[in-house]
């Protein structure tokens, strides 16, 4: 029984899947959980499956402290205005190859996608609302080369596999220090150099130090920085003069609409199949074709039948307006003419 991430199915609802799939495993059997971090709860809860465990660390001997010294880590303290600015400027620094921005909601990963798309960059979005087949649509385009940034959340980047990334940018700060290590340990592998950028609002510094502290990475206060700030050009070797848009000289990505998408269920397969007629709310073709609202008439191939759309229903004649005041019946209301001509006649 092989666990990827341990930490995340022992801890993010996934417990009772767990349980189920250990119950068609038989009891002598040997498992193996993998994970970046292990919190100790998570290890408790671990040894209930397990009987002698050994606990295996693998890190470089000569890597300080919790992280990798192939990691370049820069923490700027960051207005919210000027992030996206920032951003692609950094996405124009030297060497720079592919990306992965973290952020903290999806609604943040969809805008910040669209933000750097208009910016000439070629960018794709990955979160849960996403059906698998854009998920993975969003993956292959990234690994191929067509888009060489990812914009996702947390849990939709979990156990991404891909090579070569050269920089992970956190939008905002993590929530702890596991999370931290977990965005920025996709960069720097296999031997390979990687820059980890994080911004942390003002808001959020008291939850900077509680990860500073955990992490050793002695940064309490992090400078304050904006996109025309001298020491983010040299921090991260961006060219002088570069602006916030990538030139159009530069553009030579295929973007995420170069990869299919395969219908593999999901929201996404949903919302493709209902577009499918053509336009939204199920409309088909050109025209409108809903009730009787068709206002083309079709013709057949020898011109023998013809469909029109149904006539407009005519409203009821009203009632002659009589003098007789309050409400009356049927029968009152015909016989108000003829009482009405009984003074006439004497």
């Amino acid at each position: 029984m092989i666990l990827d991430e341990a930490d995340e199915m022992l801890d993010l609802g996934f417990l009772p899947d767990v349980e189920k799939l250990l119950s068609f495993v038989p009891e002598v059997r040997q498992t193996m959980l993998f994970s970046a971090t292990m919190p100790g709860p998570v290890v408790s809860m671990a040894r209930r499956f397990m009987s002698k465990p050994t606990h295996i660390h693998a890190a470089d001997p000569e890597d300080e402290g919790v992280t990798k010294k192939d990691i370049r880590q820069v923490v700027y303290r960051a207005h919210s205005l000027d992030k996206d600015e920032m951003i692609a400027r950094i996405l124009q620094a030297e060497g720079r190859g592919r990306s992965i921005i973290f952020t903290r909601t999806k609604r943040q990963a969809d805008k910040l996608s669209l933000e750097l798309i208009s910016r000439g960059f070629a960018a794709g979005a990955i979160h849960g609302d996403l059906g698998q087949g854009a998920r993975e649509q969003a993956l292959r385009a990234f690994r191929n080369d067509k888009v060489d940034v990812l914009v996702a959340t947390d849990v939709a980047a979990r156990g991404i596999d891909v090579t070569d990334i050269t920089h992970v940018i956190n939008l905002t700060c993590p929530e702890d220090e596991s999370m931290y290590l977990h965005r920025i340990g996709r960069t720097g592998r296999a031997g390979k150099k990687g820059t980890a950028v994080t911004f942390v609002d003002w808001e959020d510094m008291p939850r900077w130090s509680l990860i500073n502290k955990a992490v050793g990475l002695d940064i309490p206060e992090p400078v304050e920085t904006y996109s025309s700030s001298p020491h983010l050009f040299e921090d991260l070797d961006i060219p002088q003069g570069t602006k916030g848009r990538l030139p159009r000289h530069k553009r030579s990505k295929v973007y995420l609409e170069a990869e299919a998408v395969e219908d593999l269920g999901g929201p996404d397969s949903e919302r493709s199949a209902g577009r499918s007629g053509g336009g939204r709310g199920g409309r088909s073709g050109g025209g409108r074709s809903e009730g009787g609202r068709s206002r083309s008439r079709r013709r057949s191939g020898d011109g023998a039948a013809e469909q029109k759309a149904p006539s407009p229903r005519r409203r009821p004649a009203r009632a002659p307006r009589t003098a007789l005041s309050g409400s009356v019946g049927v029968g009152a209301a015909q016989a108000a003419p003829q009482a009405l001509k009984k003074p006439a006649e004497s």
